[in-house]
C-alpha cells in the first residue's frame, strides 16, 4: 500500500490543494493507501444523500460540487481539481453526503475508506493539520461568497470570483491568465448568487471592457490586473 509514487509530472500540485501542501513521502503514502481509479466525463465521483464513508483524492483532472434543493434546484457550489480532495465530511462524521460530485472531464482518484483514512491520520499527525486546514479553507471561502452575495453588486462579485479562482487555479498566458476548467454562465450565476440574466450582462460588460474573454465553458481574464481593481474597489 505505501509503494506509490507521486509520477514527477503531478509533483507540483496547486499549493491550495491538500496533496500540494503535504511532503511527498506523506502524499505518496495517502495516495497509497487508497483504492485508484480512472474515470471519464459525467461520471460520479459522489452523490448528494450517499452514506459510503469514503474520501476520494483527486490526482488529476476537474470536479464539480453541486447540491440539489428539495425543490429540484441544482447550484454549483465548488470546483475542486488535482491535489484536491472531495468527501472529507462524510469520511470523518459519517453524515450523509451534502453534494454531488461529478468529473468534467477524464479523472485518476484515489478512494480511501473511513478505515484506512483513519490509520493515515493516526501515523502521520501532520496529515490531520492539513485536511483541518483544508477544510478551514473551505469554510472560509463558502463564508467569503456568503458575505459577496448581501455586500457587492453582481458585476463585482464575478470579478472577485473570477479572479479568486484565476488565482488558484488559472494558467497565465499570452493572452491573459485562463481557467483551468469550463464555466457556464449557469454555474457563475449560482457561484455568485446571482441570477443568469444578470451574470450574462455582467460579461458581456466585462468583454466589451477588455477584462475578460468568454466562449462555450472558457473564460480567459485578459487584463487581470484591471479585474482585480474591480474586484477590490468595485471600479
Amino acid at each position: 500500500m505505501d509503494s506509490y509514487r507521486v509520477p514527477a509530472g503531478q509533483s507540483a500540485w496547486p499549493v491550495s490543494t491538500l496533496l500540494g501542501r503535504l511532503e511527498a513521502q506523506t502524499a505518496a503514502r495517502l495516495i497509497g493507501a487508497g483504492r485508484r481509479r480512472t474515470i471519464g466525463a459525467g461520471e460520479l465521483l459522489l452523490r448528494q444523500g450517499g452514506q459510503e464513508r469514503t474520501l476520494v483524492l483527486l490526482l488529476s483532472g476537474v470536479a464539480k460540487v453541486f447540491a440539489t434543493t428539495e425543490s429540484g434546484h441544482q447550484a454549483l457550489l465548488a470546483v475542486r481539481v488535482g491535489g484536491d480532495c472531495v468527501g472529507e465530511m462524510g469520511a470523518l462524521d459519517g453524515a450523509p453526503r451534502s453534494a454531488t460530485v461529478t468529473a468534467c472531464g477524464p479523472m485518476e482518484l484515489a478512494v480511501l475508506t473511513h478505515a484506512s483514512l483513519d490509520a493515515q491520520l493516526a501515523r502521520t499527525p501532520g496529515l490531520a493539520v492539513e485536511l483541518s486546514r483544508t477544510i478551514a479553507d473551505r469554510l472560509r471561502w463558502a463564508n467569503r461568497r456568503r458575505l459577496d452575495f448581501g455586500g457587492y453588486p453582481v458585476k463585482v462579485r464575478l470579478a472577485r470570483l473570477l479572479t479568486e479562482l484565476a488565482r488558484e487555479h488559472g494558467s497565465p498566458g499570452p493572452d491573459g491568465v485562463r481557467l483551468a476548467f469550463p464555466l457556464t454562465q449557469p454555474e457563475l450565476a449560482a457561484l455568485t448568487g446571482a441570477a443568469e440574466t444578470t451574470v450574462h450582462k455582467a460579461l458581456r460588460d466585462m468583454r466589451t471592457a477588455g477584462l475578460v474573454e468568454t466562449g462555450y465553458g472558457a473564460a480567459v481574464l485578459r487584463d487581470p490586473g484591471r479585474l482585480e481593481e474591480l474586484a477590490e474597489h468595485g471600479s
